[in-house]
């Protein structure tokens, strides 16, 4: 694909074109879920931009897993803006079983090396961390667009549970992140202040 003309002047209207040539609102449901997880790739770029800045040589796998949940990304969306009827699984990248799998399969791998969790911990202590949970928040945005969109036209249901695992991940991954450098996890402490984990995640 060669983008050669940027702006089209087709939405100064208010209406978009989806992925078949049909004409939307740019309010609508299906653009609103698409327009998420196009958000939600952005802040996956910049998490791995956050990690790649804090020049730890731990993260390289962690960079190029989130690397390919980009391209991922693009796919699902791509998907989002057709029609189910108009899907071409033969022309057309689609997130699957196998990519749910492999995500399911990463979250175990994270969390055995993880310290068992007494509490619900808070986003902070690290701007690595903090970024996960912002792309962790977002997801789950995307996914509850996703299940309405879903109760309103005929949906595969492979987008769905991926971006809920895509989730469970993020959570593990800030975990990760946090006990790769080395900084205590903040815990929720209900009635009080936070306060950071009893445990150094280290151990």
């Amino acid at each position: 694909m060669r983008l050669t003309k940027i702006y089209t002047k087709i939405g100064d209207k208010g209406t978009t074109m989806l992925a078949d040539g049909t004409m939307v609102p740019k309010h609508s449901l299906r653009i609103e879920t698409y327009g998420t997880i196009d958000e939600l790739n952005s802040f996956l770029g910049w998490f791995r931009d956050v990690l790649r800045d804090t020049a730890t040589q731990e993260f390289a796998e962690l960079i190029n897993r989130l690397g390919m949940i980009q391209n991922e990304m693009h796919d699902l969306g791509g998907e989002l803006a057709t029609p189910t009827d108009r899907l071409k699984p033969d022309r057309q990248n689609l997130v699957s079983a196998e990519s749910v799998g492999r995500l399911e399969s990463e979250i175990d791998s994270y969390n055995e090396a993880l310290p068992a969790l007494a509490n619900f911990v808070l986003p902070g202590g690290h701007q690595a961390n903090s970024a996960a949970h912002v792309c962790r928040t977002i997801c789950r945005r995307a996914e509850r667009l996703i299940v309405r969109l879903g109760s309103v036209e005929p949906l595969r249901e492979e987008p769905r549970i991926y971006v809920n695992r895509l989730s469970d991940w993020l959570f593990v991954v800030s975990r990760f992140v946090s006990m790769t450098l080395g900084v205590p996890e903040v815990l929720w402490n209900q009635g009080g202040k936070a306060r950071p984990h009893d445990q150094s995640p280290t151990t």
